[in-house]
């Protein structure tokens, strides 16, 4: 099945060599032009991934990233901005983006990073034949991409789920900032370990019952973080 790109940018060029790539690339894509079309889109198209510019008439892209999750859908966001400023990325990324990039960009590192978005989420390696996983009152079932909490289906972002899958793969171990990026991201991310420390964030939030007194992903200082063995 082919899968749908949602493009939402304002600038024609832009809009225009994105699809041109993408298309190219085996993708089908859909264009809105503003904030407020492209939540309307999210619903009618249901794209596969959305690639969603910061800077937006109506609804700039921060506003449209915020609603998306806030209406628990957890489609794959890839961020664009025209601004070098850490303070618009990491908003993103607090709000639920699964990745960013700084205009201006190669659109075959756009087409490179929307496919390694969309392997994660389908990734055969995820399609684990083992019994669903139980950490205290979680219950993990990698085949279906869910996590409960007393029995409560938690909603995690693609990539807070690899993240989750990955510390629970190395449960009890120490795993750094720098090896979470590479695994996990799987390419260098500047040196931005913040972006790690915002999607550890986010799993607290959902998953410890006091995320500032963490008792399932620990942090060891200086070093990085460790999921805590099952006692």
């Amino acid at each position: 099945m082919v899968q749908k790109v949602l493009i939402v940018d304002d600038e024609h060029s832009i809009v225009t060599l994105l699809k041109y790539n993408l298309e190219q690339a085996g993708y089908t894509t859909v264009v809105a032009q503003d904030g407020e079309e492209a939540l309307e889109m999210v619903d009618t198209v249901k794209p596969d991934i959305i690639v969603l510019d910061i800077m937006l008439p109506k609804k700039d892209g921060i506003e449209v990233c915020k609603t998306i999750r806030t209406n628990k859908n957890s489609v794959p966001i890839l961020m664009l901005t025209a601004k070098d400023d850490a303070f618009d990325r990491v908003l993103g990324l607090e709000l639920g983006a699964d990745d960013y990039m700084t205009k201006p960009f190669s659109p075959r590192e756009v087409v490179a990073r929307v496919k390694a978005i969309l392997r994660r989420v389908t990734s055969a390696e995820w399609q684990q034949e083992n019994d669903d996983i139980y950490i205290g009152s979680l219950r993990i079932r990698p085949e279906f991409f869910e996590v409960y909490r007393d029995g409560e289906l938690v909603e995690l972002t693609p990539k807070e789920f690899e993240l989750l899958l990955y510390l629970i793969e190395r449960q009890g171990r120490v795993i750094t900032r720098e090896h979470m990026l590479n695994s996990v991201w799987n390419y260098e991310f500047a040196g931005d370990s913040r972006i790690v420390d915002v999607h550890i964030s986010h799993l607290r939030d959902k998953l410890e019952e006091n995320p500032k007194k963490p008792q399932l992903i620990k942090t060891v200082r200086g070093l990085g973080y460790k999921l805590e063995r099952e006692k």
